[in-house]
């Protein structure tokens, strides 16, 4: 069985790190199971080909590690699994509970304490085109909605509006003293670049290679081995 972690890719080598980590965490979680590193983007080796030469010795699971639906996973991921009858896909790994406890640690970390009366929190996501990334991530802000004691709105980077400068920009003049841009995002990179660039007073660091995530991640491919005949 072969578990195989599809990340959008970067540029960035501290972005890179991150990933790598993850992936070291999320292998930790299923022992037993061969864990390999593909990407969508940017980097090698692409996804079809890791899960072509993967499928010769089991069952294959590809988990994206990406926060929403979207292209790379519906085209992508979708492309990579379907002339397998051994392979299969994992949904993304949001919307989750787990990811709010990670925003809501990450908000506190950046602001040095708890939000205050005045605050309004962005929750700054990557985007696309694909309408299913919008329901995602507006399931995401419920939840978050629900969790946090200040006004919540979502802004994205490319691919839907509003952009994250125009969430910042709305939320200021509705009255917030201080604006919070949650990224969104798992790693530094190019989207966590754009949302420093958006406006906000405060801007929270990516999510990083948390253990909880490592945990949606894991319980994303226990879900999809389920439903191949193993």
């Amino acid at each position: 069985m072969t578990l195989v972690a599809c990340s959008h890719g970067t540029a960035s080598e501290e972005g890179r790190a991150v990933v790598r980590e993850l992936v070291e965490r999320i292998a930790a979680l299923v022992p037993g199971t061969a864990v390999a590193q593909a990407f969508v983007d940017v980097e090698q080796p692409e996804v079809a080909d890791v899960v072509a030469e993967s499928v010769a010795d089991g069952p294959v699971v590809v988990v994206p590690l990406l926060l929403s639906t979207g292209f790379h996973t519906e085209v992508d991921i979708a492309g990579s699994v379907r002339p397998h009858a051994l392979a299969a896909r994992a949904p993304a790994l949001g919307p989750h509970p787990l990811l709010v406890e990670v925003l809501r640690d990450r908000i506190v970390e950046a602001l040095g304490g708890e939000l205050r009366p005045g605050d309004h929190v962005v929750l700054a996501a990557a985007g696309s085109s694909n309408p299913k990334a919008v329901i995602d991530v507006e399931g995401l802000l419920a939840l978050l909605g629900a969790a946090l004691p200040a006004p919540v709105s979502a802004g994205y980077a490319a691919g839907a509006t509003p952009t994250i400068a125009e969430a910042v920009a709305a939320a200021r003049t509705g009255g917030a003293q201080r604006v919070i841009a949650a990224s969104y995002v798992l790693a530094p990179g190019y989207f966590a670049g754009l949302v420093h660039r958006a406006g906000a007073d405060v801007v929270t660091p990516p999510l990083g290679a948390d253990a909880r995530i490592a945990e949606i991640a894991a319980e994303r491919y226990r879900d999809a081995l389920a439903t191949l005949p193993v």
